[in-house]
C-alpha cells in the first residue's frame, strides 16, 4: 500500500470516518440479484475490492480476503419513515447514519446498500474507504457499473521502441515515487513546466541551451515551491463562525434538485468566468445567507475550503489509489453582492493556477503515511485548524446513464472531512443539471438543509443581476467596478 493510502487508512476518527459516500437514484427500480450480478462482473475484477487492508509494524499492505462473500458487501434495506417525514428526508437520514457507521476492517472496505423501493424506483447508497481510491478514481470505477461499462483494462507498462521503460516511468519509479508517488504527468498537470524540469535529469545528452533553459525552469519551480510552502505553513486562521469547532459523532446530509447547467454556463460566459467560479460564488452566498439567518454578522468574514486537485492522467484512474493534492480556497461569505462574489472567487482561483500546493499537500500526506499514527494526527491537524469545509466539484456525464436497464436519474457523493472539519460540500454536474449537496456535523450545523435552501435563491439572484448588466461589460469590467454598478437586492 502506498504511503498516501496508508495515511488515509489510519485517518478515521470518532467524528470523521474516511469514507466516500454516494447516492444513486434509479428509475424504474432494480433488484438485489441484478445488482449483485453487475457488481460481480464489473467491480470485482478490480482486485482492490476483494482485498483486505492489513497493518503491521512496517506499514500497511493489501491481502486477498480468503473469506470474501459478495452478500456481505451488497445488501438491501427498507427505509423507515417517521411521522411527517418525506421519503427524501428518510433517505437523507439513512445516508447520514451510514456515514458514521464504520466499515468492517476484517474484509474489503466497501459496502453497497440497495433500497429497492424508493420514489417509484430504487436508491443505492455506496460507501468506499478513501484508502482504496480517491473520488476521481472511484467515479471511473462506478461508471464501470453502468450499462455499456466494462471491467478494468489490463495494466500495461509503457515502453520505448528499444523495449525499455520510458523516461517518465523511470523518473516516477526511481526519483519521484519514493517521495510521494507523483508521476511526471501529475507534475505537469499541477505545475506547468515542473515535469520538464525533472525530465532533464533523464536526458543529459540534450544541448547546452536546452539544459540551461530547463535549469532556469527548475530554479523558477524552486522559487514557486518555497513560496507555496510558506503560504501553506503561514495560512491564517479562518474567520470564527458557528461552522467551526469541535465536531461530535453524528452527521446530517441534504441535497437540492438539479439546476440547469446551461444557465450556469450562460452566467459564466456573461461574466467571463468559469462554471466553477459561478458555482463556488453561489456556495459562498448560501453559507453566508445561512449564517445571517441565524443572526450572525458575516461582514468581512471568509472561510477556507480545501479543494481536491487531481494529480493523475484521467486514463489512469482505473489504477485506483490516491493521486490528488489539496488547495486552500478562501470563500467570501461576507460579500452580499452575487456578482462581486463570483469575481472574487475567479480572482482567487486564477491565483492558484500553476501553484505547487497540490504537490506539497500530496507530499505531506506521503510523509504522514511514514509516521506513527499520533505523529500523523499531529501533522495533519494543521488542515483542521485552518479549514472550515472540504469541497469537491466534479463534472459528470452530460447525458443520463442506465444501470441494469434503469435510468440513473440523480447522483450525489461526498468526500470525507478530516480532523475537526465538520462541513463537506459537493457539486456534481450530471445529465444537464448541477447537483449541490452538503454533509455536516450536527454539533456545528444541526440542519444543513437550511444551507441547501439558500443555494437556489442565491443562484436566482446571480442570474437576475447578470441579465441586468450592460451588454458587453460584464466580462470585461474590473471586478469591483462591475459589481458596484448593480445594487444587490
Amino acid at each position: 500500500m502506498s504511503k498516501v493510502d496508508t495515511a488515509w487508512l489510519r485517518m478515521d476518527s470518532p467524528s470523521n470516518l474516511m469514507m466516500i459516500v454516494g447516492v444513486w437514484i434509479l428509475r424504474p427500480g432494480i433488484g438485489h440479484a441484478a445488482l449483485c450480478e453487475r457488481v460481480r462482473d464489473r467491480l470485482l475484477p478490480y482486485r482492490r475490492f476483494v482485498q483486505v487492508a492489513r497493518e503491521d509494524a512496517a506499514g500497511a499492505h493489501w491481502a486477498d480476503d480468503t473469506d470474501f462473500q459478495l452478500d456481505r458487501h451488497v445488501v438491501t434495506h427498507r427505509l423507515a419513515r417517521s411521522r411527517g417525514q418525506t421519503e427524501q428526508e428518510a433517505l437523507q437520514a439513512r445516508v447520514a447514519e451510514l456515514a458514521m457507521q464504520p466499515l468492517d476492517h476484517a474484509h474489503p472496505l466497501w459496502r453497497f446498500e440497495l433500497i429497492e423501493q424508493y420514489g417509484g424506483g430504487s436508491a443505492l447508497i455506496a460507501r468506499i474507504h478513501h484508502c482504496i481510491a480517491d473520488g476521481i478514481a472511484l467515479i471511473s470505477v462506478m461508471m464501470s457499473l453502468v450499462d455499456g461499462g466494462g471491467a478494468p483494462p489490463q495494466r500495461k507498462r509503457r515502453t520505448t521502441r528499444a523495449g525499455l521503460e520510458s523516461a517518465e516511468d523511470w523518473l516516477a519509479d526511481t526519483l519521484i515515487r519514493p517521495f510521494g508517488d507523483i508521476t511526471a504527468k501529475a507534475l505537469e498537470a499541477a505545475g506547468g513546466g515542473a515535469a520538464k524540469s525533472f525530465s532533464m535529469l533523464a536526458a543529459p545528452q540534450q544541448s547546452l541551451s536546452d539544459t540551461l533553459g530547463q535549469a532556469a525552469d527548475l530554479a523558477r519551480m524552486g522559487g514557486q515551491l518555497a513560496s507555496d510552502l510558506a503560504a501553506l505553513a503561514l495560512m491564517p486562521d479562518d474567520s470564527p463562525t458557528r461552522l467551526k469547532g469541535q465536531p461530535g459523532t453524528a452527521k446530517r446530509v441534504a441535497w437540492c434538485q438539479p439546476i440547469p447547467l446551461d444557465e450556469v454556463k450562460a452566467i459564466g460566459k456573461a461574466l467571463n468566468s468559469s462554471v466553477n467560479d459561478v458555482l463556488l460564488g453561489c456556495v459562498a452566498g448560501a453559507i453566508g445567507a445561512y449564517l445571517r439567518d441565524l443572526g450572525d454578522d458575516t461582514q468581512g468574514k471568509e472561510i477556507r475550503a480545501m479543494v481536491p486537485i487531481n494529480l493523475r492522467p484521467m486514463e489512469d484512474a482505473w489504477k485506483l489509489g490516491n493521486r490528488f493534492g489539496l488547495v486552500p480556497l478562501v470563500l467570501p461569505i461576507g460579500l452580499d453582492n452575487p456578482i462581486e462574489r463570483v469575481f472574487t472567487v475567479r480572482s482567487r482561483m486564477n491565483n492558484l493556477k500553476g501553484s505547487l500546493q497540490p504537490l506539497l499537500t500530496f507530499g505531506l500526506l506521503s510523509v504522514a503515511g511514514l509516521l506513527i499514527k499520533p505523529a500523523q494526527d499531529a501533522m495533519l491537524s494543521l488542515f483542521g485548524r485552518k479549514t472550515t469545509a472540504v469541497m469537491t466539484n466534479v463534472p459528470g456525464p452530460a447525458t443520463k446513464l442506465k444501470v441494469c436497464g434503469s435510468t440513473l436519474e440523480q447522483t450525489m457523493f461526498w468526500v470525507p472531512q478530516t480532523g475537526t472539519v465538520g462541513l463537506g460540500v459537493s457539486i456534481l454536474s450530471y445529465g444537464g443539471g448541477v447537483q449541490f449537496g452538503v454533509i455536516a456535523d450536527t454539533t456545528l450545523c444541526p440542519d444543513p438543509q437550511k444551507i441547501i435552501d439558500q443555494f437556489e435563491p442565491e443562484f436566482a439572484r446571480l442570474l437576475t443581476l447578470t441579465l441586468m448588466l450592460p451588454w458587453g461589460e460584464a466580462g470585461t469590467s474590473p471586478p469591483r467596478s462591475a459589481a458596484s454598478r448593480v445594487a444587490a437586492p
